[in-house]
């Protein structure tokens, strides 16, 4: 759930919690879930993030493997039902959905991000997920 406050998106806790999962032993977020909620394409975040590779090192941000990637998904189709499983099967199809293995970002990395995107929301919705990540997160 968001609300809006001087002309700010403000998302919940939950809303943000929702969306960090512990991959290699990190908490993590998706690309396409920032991408999101910074109000931009996931195309956009990861084209900032090339022309800036070298402020994301490992340790901010990694691109999943194939098998973590199907695992991601299973737990989603597990979590959350059968409205994921239609997203996946139209994935696999090549109709929409996602092209190539998503990167995900630390709190390091989401911290990096807002500086890259240069913008306030982007600023904004850094501030609101840094500190959450290590407090919540879904296991994959």
């Amino acid at each position: 759930m968001e609300e809006i406050k001087n002309n700010l998106v403000v998302y919940s806790s939950v809303a943000i919690q929702r969306k960090i999962y512990t991959i290699r032993g990190e908490q993590v977020m998706l690309d396409s879930d920032l991408a999101e909620f910074y109000g931009i394409e996931t195309r956009t975040l990861n084209q900032a993030v090339k022309r800036n590779i070298e402020r994301f090192p490992e340790d901010f941000m990694f691109q999943l493997s194939d098998e973590e990637f199907e695992n991601w998904k299973l737990q989603m189709v597990t979590t959350k039902g059968k409205f994921l499983i239609s997203q996946i099967v139209i994935s696999k199809e090549k109709r929409g959905g996602r092209q190539k293995l998503p990167f995900v970002f630390t709190e390091q990395g989401v911290t990096m991000l807002s500086g890259v995107l240069g913008s306030e929301t982007a600023v904004n919705i850094s501030i609101q997920i840094k500190g959450k990540i290590n407090r919540f997160s879904l296991t994959i």
